[in-house]
Order: C-alpha cells, then sequence, then structure tokens
C-alpha cells in the first residue's frame, strides 16, 4: 500500500481555482471585455470553460476516441486494461488503457504522469488516485476538468484555447467534423494533418477520410492564437496587466472607447500617412474624474512605434497651456479678459540668448484683448502675460494642475513656457483642463473602479476658472484665428483649446463641456514633423466627433455665473475691438480700455538686445553694416549715449557703426541719469 500510495489528489473546487489562465483581463465599468493580453509564455490558457459551454459533439468525440465506457465505470476500465494487453500480445493497433479520470489524475498531479511511470508502480499509482477522484467528483466535473486540463496543438492547454486558436470560435461553436478533429489530437497533438484525419475518421466511423483530411490540413494551417478579444485598449492593458489569470475592471465604458476609437481612426485616415500617422484620445467624467476612454493607438501608419501609449508619452504642450496662464493673471488681478496686450514683435534678452516670440501664421495684430488673444491663441501677448506673471509662479501653477514633468525651476523652461515648451502627457492634459470645468477644483484621474477617489482641491479661485471658460467657449473670440466656422464650433455650449508643438510635431486640442473633458493629441510617435496639418484640422475634427458622440441624449449647458464674478459693458478707445459685455472679478471691472501712450511707458531700449555680440562681415563693405538703436516709451528731452559719446534725442532710432570692443548703450533723463542701459559687442 505504501509502494503504491498516490499523492493527495484535490477536489473539483480545488483543481477549478488552482487554474491560472495565460492571459489577462482587462474589463470596462460594466465588467465588458475591453482587451487581454499574454503575461504567461509558457503555456496558452485561456478562461476555465465550464462543461454547459462546450459543444456536446466534443464530449461525445473526447469519450468516443479516449474511453468509450467512461460513464460506466469506476476510474479504472478493466475490460480495456485486458484488450489492450492482449491486442499488445499479438502485435494490433490497441487504444490506450488509461481512461480520462486516470489521465486527469496525471493532470492534477503531474508526478503520475512524468516520463518512467508506465511501469506496474506507475499505473497502480494512477489507478488508485482515479479512485480516489471518482469517489469525490461527479462524471461531469471530471470531463469539464480533463477538457481544461488536456493538452492540445501547438502551446495551446484546455478547450478554450485550442477551438480559438484551432477554429476560430468558442467551444460552444464547434461542429462535429472539429469536435472529432479536437477528439483525435489527444494521444499526439503535434500529429501531422495526415495522422489526426485518419484518427477523426476512425472515431466517427467515416468509410471516407477525403473531406476530414482537407479540414485537418485547414486546420493546422491557419492556427492562430487569437481568442474573443475586442482588442479596444491594448495600451492601458499592457500598463494595468502584470499577472497571469489577473482581472482588472476599470472605470472606462467599452461604449465610449470604442466612439474615441473610431474617430480617431477615421481621422487618420483621412490625413493619411503621410502628414500624420498616430494619434491618442482621452475621456473623462466631469463629475468623478473616472476615465472613460482611453485610447493610446490605433493601427495605422505607424510601422515603428505601433505599441508606442501616446496617452502617456510626454510631448510638447504647445498652446495648450496658455489657458492656465491667463487664468492666474486674471485670479490675481493682474489682467482682466478686456486688458489689452500687444500683440507686435517683441525680443527678450534670455541666458541662453535671443528670445523672439512669434505667432502662428507670423502675422501680428497689433492691439488686442486678452480675450482676443487667448481665444485665438496668439502667442506674444503671451509671453507678455508671462512676463506680468512670473514665470516661477506659472511653473508652480502648472505643477499644482497635476503636470508632474516639470521638476525643473521656472529659469530652466523661460520665457517659452507660455508658448507650452514644457512636456506633457494626454492624461495630465485631461485632468488639468477637468479642472477647469469644474471651477477650478482638481482631482486625480481614476483608471481602476477599486482605485480610491481622489480629493477634491483648489487649484484656481472659481471666478477665474468661470471667465477663462467663457473665453474658451467663445466662437466670435477666437475667429480672428480660426474663422466662425471652425471644428471647434458645436452646436451647443463647449469649451476647447488647440495647440501645436515645435517643428509641427504634436497637436492638440483639449476641451470640454458641462459632463465630460475630451482631450485628443495627434502626431507620430517616431517624432517626426507632421505635414501640412493645423490644431483645427489635426486634433479637433475628433475632439468634434468625440464630443457630438457622447452629447447626442443631452446637449452641454453653459455653467451658471459664480458669484465672484460680475458683467459690465466695456468699449475700447481706437475702436481697437467693438464694444461688449465683458467679465471681472470683484472691482477689476472697467468701462473703457485703452492703451497706455508711450509717454507712459518706463523708457526701455528694444534694440540692441542686452548681451548681443556683432560680428562684422567680411564679404559686405563695412560702410553698409550699421546697427540699430531703439528705444519705447521715450519723450522729448530724452538722449542717446554711446559710451561717452552724445548721439542725439533718443525719439530718433539712429543707425551707427561702433567700433570693435565692448560697448554701453545708455537712455539718459532730464536730469542726466541714466535711465536704461544696456551691453553688447562688436567683433
Amino acid at each position: 500500500m505504501l509502494w503504491t500510495r498516490p499523492p493527495a489528489m484535490p477536489d473539483y473546487a480545488q483543481a477549478r481555482s488552482d487554474w491560472r489562465s495565460s492571459e489577462a483581463w482587462l474589463r470596462d465599468r460594466h465588467g465588458r471585455l475591453l482587451d487581454m493580453i499574454r503575461v504567461d509564455y509558457s503555456v496558452r490558457r485561456l478562461d476555465w470553460v465550464p462543461i454547459d459551454k462546450v459543444a456536446p459533439e466534443v464530449r461525445e468525440a473526447v469519450v468516443a476516441g479516449e474511453d468509450r465506457r467512461f460513464r460506466t465505470h469506476g476510474g479504472v476500465d478493466w475490460a480495456g486494461m485486458v484488450g489492450s494487453a492482449w491486442a499488445g500480445l499479438h502485435s494490433r493497433h490497441a487504444r490506450g488503457a488509461s481512461t480520462l479520470t486516470m489521465q486527469l489524475a496525471g493532470f492534477v498531479a503531474p508526478e503520475l504522469g512524468e516520463p518512467g511511470t508506465r511501469g506496474l508502480r506507475g499505473k497502480l499509482r494512477q489507478i488508485r488516485a482515479a479512485h480516489a477522484i471518482e469517489a469525490a467528483w461527479s462524471k461531469d466535473q471530471i470531463l469539464e476538468a480533463y477538457l481544461n486540463l488536456a493538452a492540445f496543438r501547438g502551446e495551446n492547454q484546455g478547450i478554450g484555447a485550442a477551438s480559438w486558436a484551432l477554429f476560430g470560435k468558442a467551444p460552444a461553436m464547434l461542429d462535429q467534423d472539429q469536435a472529432l478533429l479536437l477528439a483525435a489530437q489527444l494521444p499526439a497533438p503535434q500529429a501531422d494533418a495526415g495522422r489526426i484525419a485518419r484518427r477523426a475518421c476512425r472515431i466517427g466511423k467515416r468509410p471516407d477520410c477525403t473531406m476530414m483530411l482537407a479540414q485537418a490540413e485547414g486546420m493546422v494551417a491557419r492556427m492562430q492564437s487569437g481568442a474573443d478579444d475586442p482588442n479596444l485598449a491594448p495600451h492601458l492593458a499592457v500598463r494595468l496587466l502584470a499577472e497571469p489569470g489577473q482581472t482588472v475592471t476599470t472605470t472606462l465604458d467599452a461604449g465610449v472607447q470604442a466612439v474615441a476609437a473610431t474617430a480617431l481612426r477615421h481621422q487618420l485616415l483621412g490625413l493619411g500617412g503621410e502628414r500624420a500617422r498616430d494619434g491618442a484620445v482621452i475621456v473623462v467624467d466631469n463629475r468623478t474624474g473616472d476615465v472613460l476612454a482611453y485610447v493610446g493607438g490605433v493601427d495605422g501608419g505607424s510601422s515603428t512605434a505601433a505599441h508606442v501609449d501616446n496617452a502617456a508619452a510626454p510631448r510638447q504642450a504647445g498652446s495648450t497651456l496658455k489657458p492656465f496662464l491667463y487664468g492666474q493673471t486674471i485670479e490675481r488681478g493682474y489682467l482682466t479678459a478686456a486688458s489689452i496686450l500687444d500683440d507686435l514683435p517683441v525680443e527678450l534678452d534670455t541666458a541662453s540668448g535671443l528670445y523672439v516670440p512669434k505667432d502662428y501664421d507670423h502675422q501680428y495684430k497689433g492691439p488686442v484683448s486678452v480675450r482676443t488673444a487667448l481665444a485665438g491663441s496668439l502667442n506674444v501677448p503671451a509671453v507678455r502675460a508671462l512676463l506680468v506673471d512670473g514665470v516661477e509662479d506659472f511653473r508652480d501653477r502648472l505643477w499644482d494642475l497635476g503636470y508632474r514633468g516639470l521638476t525643473e525651476d521656472g529659469n530652466y523652461y523661460g520665457f517659452s513656457l507660455a508658448l507650452g515648451s514644457a512636456e506633457v502627457t494626454l492624461l495630465e492634459q485631461a485632468a488639468a483642463y477637468r479642472a477647469l470645468a469644474d471651477a477650478g477644483y482638481y482631482r486625480p484621474l481614476r483608471l481602476r473602479l477599486d482605485d480610491p477617489v481622489g480629493r477634491r482641491r483648489a487649484v484656481m479661485t472659481s471666478g477665474a476658472a468661470w471667465i477663462v471658460d467663457d473665453i474658451l467657449a467663445d466662437a466670435n473670440a477666437r475667429s480672428v484665428t480660426f474663422g466662425l466656422d471652425s471644428a471647434l464650433r458645436l452646436p451647443f455650449w463647449a469649451a476647447a483649446k488647440t495647440g501645436t508643438s515645435k517643428a509641427m510635431r504634436d497637436n492638440w486640442c483639449v476641451g470640454f463641456s458641462d459632463r465630460f473633458t475630451v482631450a485628443v493629441w495627434v502626431g507620430n510617435a517616431e517624432g517626426d514633423s507632421m505635414t501640412h496639418v493645423s490644431g483645427t484640422s489635426g486634433a479637433a475634427p475628433i475632439w468634434r466627433e468625440i464630443m457630438l458622440a457622447l452629447h447626442r441624449d443631452r446637449p452641454g449647458r453653459a455653467p451658471a455665473m459664480v458669484p465672484q464674478v460680475h458683467a459690465r459693458m466695456v468699449r475700447f478707445a481706437g475702436a481697437v475691438e467693438p464694444a461688449r459685455a465683458e467679465y471681472f472679478l470683484g472691482n477689476t471691472g472697467q468701462t473703457i480700455l485703452a492703451q497706455a501712450p508711450a509717454t507712459a511707458r518706463r523708457p526701455h531700449i528694444v534694440s540692441p538686445v542686452s548681451g548681443s555680440v556683432y560680428a562684422l562681415d567680411p564679404d559686405i563693405p563695412t560702410g553698409r553694416q550699421r546697427i540699430r538703436f531703439a528705444a519705447v516709451g521715450v519723450s522729448a528731452g530724452q538722449r542717446w549715449r554711446l559710451d561717452r559719446r552724445d548721439l542725439g534725442e533718443a525719439t530718433e532710432s539712429p543707425t551707427i557703426l561702433p567700433p570693435p570692443g565692448a560697448h554701453r548703450l545708455a537712455l539718459i533723463g532730464r536730469d542726466g541719469k541714466a535711465e536704461d542701459q544696456i551691453l553688447f559687442t562688436i567683433k
């Protein structure tokens, strides 16, 4: 008894709970399958398949081929053993003597089925193990476990993996011929098509095996690794799934995910691979902060970067950071939505050299209001707003809004931070814009349904957020740049901002209604520039299509005005802009807006820029090389002084060529004191 004692046999419940799929599963908030990925590469297993989900033809074929007295014996087919021994003695073909129950014992206790266990002791241990299983399990449980644990062709273990890999369908949908082909594999899963077909015909008692041979050859040729995988969120699946058999329930909604992926795919096909190949979409529920769609990319033109998760990849933000800059200046009372900013050329001296911001269309609009500057995404006014706000303070505001890639101090980014030189992710963009939609309150986004709900914290006053939202929803204000009928204009209230990074590498559109925030990125994952793609022709059409689909049951509604905001009629001196009703915080309201006259501005040298180095060109005659001196805010009585030499009235802009060397240029006031001065060098 000790010599033949088998290992302890588990009961059915234990065998099923020990099952681990080689896949991991990603489900939406309603339990619907979004995606599955292979985690264990030693063998391919899918979900455990209950016996009632296996076609009756499969059950009958397996019993007929492996153990035809399965329903009547107690674990050991003694008659079959005798017949097998008799056939062996007479050199005839014989079915194996092991029953389904004995084979199952080898599956649940591998030491019983290892090589070298076919001798007398091995058989006796299998017999005792089979008796133990039959005493505790029902016949249906034995057959179910056998079908799930048996090895099939290739790397497939279990009826689920075999059915999908060999026939591309669920086990419940298999027909009789397919059932016979599966049963025929069990003694030798890697046998050639001819051998499998002959055994299938023998099990099914088919006199003509021609058709079966053709089906077997087709089965072997079209082996696939697929299963019933909707492949809706492959990038998120890679991000969240790590363990074999793991199931993660996300906050996503399969319907919203499909809408977002379809909109992205349509737009990329329309743009063509020569213009832009990749994109990503995030959709957020404004109320909860739950991510409803996470599209890191779609199958398309990208040949080398299809697996890049573009929703999580850092990219230059472009103009999408401007709403937060203007929001901070409005909140602090530095600017209002009606304040006038110059959209005129400006040169700024920085530690790394001269910084000369330009607008997207390389045209300048002159004096414009903050409303027009933000809605029309004008660059020069944004840089002027940053000069008022301060780079360090703006960088800190972005950090509070969840842009955690900004790990350097403000000096590192400089004035270009106003134009989005920092790198951000699409997920960060969605979270920050959701804060604008939620009256200035930030809350971390959720991807898993079991993640805790993040704390809601204020990052911007509700009044400033409301004014920024109103500007971003103002189609008339954005018409200066985008026209009246752009993709950003919807038949209901919605706020949106586009952005394009340096060298046309990244194109963004991020916006929101009262219910949803949608963030879109379009570009090339390999990092090369797009061609002929702008904010309204790249990402914006995707944003529009998704927003229309999300609001087909109820249009977006404008947020109610918050108590901190009041409206006032304003007019602009010099007809800079038409008179209109404008919104202000507290006591910042004004009725007349005008540019400050030059005489009211601090005198400031604008050319040359301090620290400039000029090198004479030997190919140009010296007499034709000059430097122009220019200043703003000067008035009569102020004079130029170069080193110790008087150059005349500062209201003039002389052009001269100083001798080689270092020079000091100063603006001298009526009192003889320098009101501004710079250093430059001639080589």
